[in-house]
């Protein structure tokens, strides 16, 4: 089983969770997208983004999974995940700059 553990990075809230099975670390697209972007509707800017690469037919939506993690209202939801590999391709895909924050 899972065990879903909250990091805070710049004091946002950025979800992941550790899948035991697999030994690997699973992070919250939207929450992270959110953190790089400084967007006010990172679930948007998220939407449009991977309609855009899927089209482009890119490999970074299709290791992109659905997990439950907790949301602020503390119930569990499906959200995009992926890890710590792809997820260092997504940002820096969006702000290249940006990589060396979440690289350490």
């Amino acid at each position: 089983m899972a065990k879903i553990i909250d990091i805070t990075i710049k004091d946002e809230t950025i979800r992941r969770q550790w899948d035991e099975k697999r030994k690997t670390l699973y992070f919250s697209v939207v929450d992270v997208i959110g953190v790089v972007t400084n967007s006010t509707d990172a679930r948007n800017y998220w939407k449009v983004l991977k309609s855009r690469l899927y089209k482009a037919n890119t490999e970074l939506v299709t290791k992109c999974n659905q997990l439950k993690m907790r949301a602020s209202d503390g119930k569990n939801y499906l959200t995009d995940a992926t890890d710590s590999d792809n997820m260092l391709l997504l940002i820096q895909h969006i702000a290249p700059a940006k990589v060396g924050e979440f690289r350490k």
